[in-house]
């Protein structure tokens, strides 16, 4: 009898020893897996992605951006606040775009106009014709009207939108764009060099070849 409680208690105590080593081994094996991440966090992380691809496309983009002011009324902050005419006074790369616009009257007329493109071309776009025409041009208001609203488009532009695309102008005339990324030209000829560029009333391509009227 004696011997028959003895072998009872034996099993209990090496029982009891082992309950420790098992539950430790359980807890271990859960600790192993993962937990899958909950539907709503990937919904968030999607989200996010998508937010952060979205303000990545619609910042500015080209070479010449960098020639940009980084703060005052030339900067994109700045620029983004006046229409465009003004906007484009502000970008010391402009200056004679700028003055033709005032020669041809139009300053208003762009700084009025709602929603609009403008393929701006910079001053060395313009040096790239002689001298004797560009100032037979700038002397001719009409031709030089006809010149600068070939140069705008009545609709905000997104570079999704010029990768193949064909545009009317306020000149009537048509503007055919092509390219992907970061490179896109007009009309075959001319580069777009800082794109996206945003004003009160216009998004804004800067380009590196005047485009002239067909």
């Amino acid at each position: 009898m004696n011997s028959l409680n003895f072998r009872r208690t034996a099993i209990a105590v090496a029982a009891a020893a082992l309950l420790p080593f098992s539950l430790a081994a359980c807890s271990d094996s859960g600790d192993t897996k993962a937990a899958p991440p909950a539907a709503g966090d990937e919904a968030k992380t999607g989200e996010s992605t998508a937010k952060d691809d979205s303000m990545m496309s619609d910042q500015p983009f080209g070479a010449a951006c960098a020639g940009v002011p980084k703060e005052g009324a030339g900067s994109f902050d700045g620029m983004a606040k006046d229409p465009v005419a003004t906007a484009a006074s502000n970008n010391p790369a402009l200056s004679t775009l700028v003055a033709a616009v005032k020669q041809a009257g139009l300053v208003d007329t762009l700084n009025n106009a709602k929603d609009i493109t403008v393929f701006a071309p910079t001053n060395d776009a313009f040096a790239k014709i002689p001298k004797a025409d560009l100032d037979k041009v700038l002397a001719d208001k009409a031709t030089l009207t006809k010149i600068l609203t070939y140069h705008v488009v009545g609709q905000k532009l997104t570079p999704k939108q010029l990768e193949n695309g064909s545009f009317e102008t306020l000149q009537k005339g048509m503007v055919a764009t092509k390219g992907s990324g970061e490179a896109y030209k007009v009309n075959d000829t001319s580069n777009v060099v800082c794109g996206n560029v945003k004003t009160a009333n216009a998004n804004v391509y800067i380009v590196d070849t005047v485009l002239m009227p067909k």
